[in-house]
């Protein structure tokens, strides 16, 4: 049975069932499916890389049954020892028509799913952005304590405010407040990719961006998409990466292994393990996912010897003309430090992605509810003194 895409009715709420992996990736397949611009993490891949989370989907339309659907969402939950209760993570998502005023038509059905199915609380990512700085405006604008809340906005989107609104109208709370608390990265740098050639990209790197891109290929630094094979190799130099940078991402070499066969599964080459080599060596390594007309880079590691031949300024240029071969709108490079103070150590992650003349994006972050009913509003209240004693 094939997907049959809807515009809601609005004003009235649609009908919500669990739908299958397969009929969730038709909708997304289908043109109104695709304008909704779904995260990786929203696809129902995901549910199998995510350890200790049970994945359910989701779907809302006239007809769910039939596959006439208007939205989706991949929902994961995760067990509260001793109990029945579930927290409910929806990362990125849900996939849904944010620009709808009346989103109570989709997301009352979802909360009501919900809460049946045993969650006392929900964490939503809505897709809408918040504000972007272009690269120009933030090194402009870098200093001594500085950070990107003390910089004024290039635009700031109307949805992104009114979705804002809504939510909190509703007794939605922005995880962390203003403050970045949330589990995905809520600011992020992206590079526009649209009605751009490979000249275009190559004018918008800045001049340390593409002399150490002219270094590398004189050094005879070689780059090549690896398989599942090369993934040791990536992790080994992610281990040496989160050391000298001073970060843990917490992940294991299985945890990539999962990702890498469950996106490929679902489609082929939607998740790409670019190799820096120089001299026979693996110098650097980075993951690329793809989704519709969407890019991330999601991880990078680089080895502590030989950074003078520069191999990941070379992968990213690659991964780059990759992304626009592939007719990708945007290129993301995900996360970026909120800091522009030269003197902080994270503040050298966003120099590098700077370098590359996208865009700062602050999302709208992640939300949180507790869901009707007295001990669901208890639990939320110790769920969240929990949280802020890790």
């Amino acid at each position: 049975m094939s997907a049959q895409p809807v515009t809601a009715v609005r004003g009235q709420e649609s009908p919500l069932e669990p739908i299958t992996a397969a009929a969730y990736r038709r909708f997304l397949a289908t043109r109104e499916g695709a304008a909704l611009n779904a995260a990786f993490l929203q696809l129902p891949s995901w549910a199998e890389v995510k350890d200790g989370w049970r994945g359910q989907c989701v779907g809302w339309g006239p007809d769910p049954a039939s596959g006439r659907l208007s939205g989706v969402a991949l929902v994961l939950l995760r067990q509260v020892p001793g109990t029945r209760k579930y927290f409910a993570y929806l990362p990125e998502g849900p996939v849904a028509d944010w620009a709808d005023p009346h989103i109570d038509g989709w997301l009352a059905p979802l909360l009501r799913y919900l809460r049946e199915a045993g969650a006392f609380a929900v964490r939503i990512g809505p897709s809408p952005d918040y504000r972007r700085w272009s690269a120009a405006r933030v090194k402009g604008a870098t200093g001594p304590g500085r950070r990107l809340a003390d910089v004024l906005a290039s635009e700031v989107d109307p949805l992104g405010t009114a979705v804002a609104e809504r939510l909190r109208a509703r007794g939605w709370q922005r995880c962390g407040g203003e403050e970045d608390g949330d589990a995905q990265p809520r600011h992020v740098f992206r590079i526009p990719l649209t009605g751009r050639t490979p000249d275009d990209l190559w004018s918008g790197l800045n001049q340390e961006w593409r002399r150490n891109v002219r270094r590398a290929e004189k050094s005879g630094v070689e780059v090549v998409v690896g398989g599942a094979a090369d993934l040791p190799d990536f992790y080994r130099l992610l281990r040496i990466t989160e050391m000298r940078d001073g970060f843990r991402l917490g992940r294991s070499l299985a945890y990539y292994e999962r990702q890498f066969a469950a996106f490929n599964a679902e489609e082929p080459g939607r998740m790409r393990l670019y190799l820096a080599r120089h001299g026979g060596e693996t110098l650097a390594a980075h993951t690329m996912i793809r989704v519709g007309g969407r890019v991330w880079y999601q991880t990078g590691a680089s080895a502590d010897h030989r950074r003078e031949v520069r191999p990941s300024n070379l992968l990213q240029w690659r991964m780059l003309l990759d992304a626009q071969a592939l007719g990708a709108e945007v290129y993301d490079m995900r996360g970026i430090p909120p800091t522009l103070d030269p003197d902080d150590r994270a503040y050298g992650l966003l120099r590098w992605k700077l370098g590359t003349g996208g865009d700062v994006v602050e999302t709208l972050g992640e939300w949180e509810r507790p869901l009707g009913g007295t001990a669901n509003h208890a639990l939320y209240r110790m769920f969240q003194t929990y949280l802020a004693r890790r």
